[in-house]
């Protein structure tokens, strides 16, 4: 499993989505892993003191950047989980047609919360 995590830069609550191994590498083949360069050497306050983690600033550029990937990334897969499901797909069907999908929502809510600052792709 990988996480990617948003900070904020004053120390309010943090926040991860947790995806496979396979998701991150479906992911890292579209200009997610380019997106922003390099992850910084950054200090931040987390969990009441000062951390330095290697992150991307999500500054309005980077930000809509990875906006644009994931909305794309949402349409393609709304597209491929309807038409692989089909009417009437079972539970464990639709809780594994719809997985990236749903991460995909995770991830973009999270890019559209202005409170993040920064990006952690581990």
């Amino acid at each position: 499993m990988f996480d990617i995590s948003f900070y904020s830069a004053n120390g309010e609550p943090s926040d991860s989505v947790r995806i496979t191994a396979a998701t991150y590498e479906w992911l890292a083949k579209s200009a997610f892993s380019k997106i922003g360069g390099a992850s910084v050497e950054t200090e931040i306050y987390l969990d009441e003191e000062n951390v330095i983690l290697p992150l991307v600033e999500l500054n309005q550029d980077i930000r809509q950047q990875f906006k644009k990937i994931f909305s794309e990334a949402i349409i393609s897969e709304s597209d491929a989980v309807l038409t692989k499901l089909g009417d009437y797909p079972s539970k464990e069907e639709y809780q594994s047609g719809t997985y990236r999908l749903r991460k995909m929502l995770e991830l973009l809510k999270c890019v559209e919360n202005e409170t993040y600052q920064y990006l952690q792709r581990i």
